[in-house]
């Protein structure tokens, strides 16, 4: 039976980390829209979001390490999900002294279509304040794929640091979806490609651009350890400041003026 709570009244065991007990549900409270006021975000098992991920997120997989998962519901109809996963094995190395175990990366994100607008930032701004709860976690990293039209809009209305391009990617095309190195690794013990072909596993390569890469740091205090300057937003067909104030001249000038902070109560 699903618990509805408060989302003041939340806490860090409310994450679905072993040892908490029932799920957590988060009224969100808007007079702008019955459907948002009926919305529910929750936290549970992976095993909950995997078959709604694999057929509605483009990339139709889970990551293969999960840390903490997050279902979206309109009454009884799951109509999206969150799944964040460890990330990058050097990820955590944007700010000084982290440890793998200080970042979640948000590796699947998705809603409904026919949800109201600005559904996504609504919900993912209730994801944050509750990860926020959670003193093991001091920042969020995401990544958005200019090879599907994607420039992290959502990222940059939720006020998330713009931290420039990763390095170029490379996929490995089995059964026809592309699949990331180290899921590969995992699934089959081996990602390269000789020893996947040896074994009757039909595999080829797909040299993908760089992505977008963002931040957001849940412990504000954390804000000072970042190693890369903050920089103007992407915007689709090129580069370009963001609809909003020009980032700060220093990292210290954007803690201060409040890009590293959480959203506040009023902003639910």
């Amino acid at each position: 039976m699903e618990t509805s709570k408060s989302i003041m009244r939340g806490s860090s065991r409310e994450l679905g980390h072993s040892g908490a007990s029932g799920e957590t549900s988060v009224q969100i409270d808007s007079p702008r829209s019955n459907t948002l006021k009926r919305l529910r975000v929750e936290a549970v098992p992976a095993a909950r979001v995997t078959a709604l991920i694999a057929t509605e997120h483009y990339l139709h997989s889970m990551p293969a390490v999960t840390r903490e998962c997050f279902a979206v519901r309109l009454d009884d109809s799951l109509v999206g999900a969150a799944v964040f996963s460890q990330g990058g094995r050097y990820a955590y190395r944007v700010f000084a002294g982290a440890s793998p175990s200080h970042v979640l990366t948000l590796a699947r994100f998705w809603t409904a279509d026919e949800l109201p607008p600005n559904n996504e930032s609504r919900v993912l701004g209730i994801i944050l304040r509750l990860l926020g709860r959670d003193e093991r976690y001091k920042f969020v990293l995401s990544y958005a794929d200019p090879a599907a039209g994607h420039v992290g809009t959502i990222y940059q209305a939720t006020g998330w640091l713009y931290l420039g391009e990763t390095e170029p990617e490379r996929s490995l095309i089995i059964d026809g979806k592309p699949v990331h190195p180290r899921t590969v690794s995992t699934r089959y013990g081996s990602n390269s490609i000789a020893h996947l072909r040896r074994t009757g596993i039909p595999v080829t390569v797909q040299h993908n651009p760089p992505k977008y890469r963002y931040a957001y740091v849940l412990d504000p205090s954390w804000g000072w350890r970042l190693r890369t300057q903050p920089a103007l937003y992407p915007k689709r067909g090129g580069r370009g400041p963001p609809q909003g104030p020009k980032p700060s001249s220093s990292k210290k000038e954007a803690c201060e003026s409040g890009n590293f902070r959480r959203p506040n109560k009023k902003d639910s």
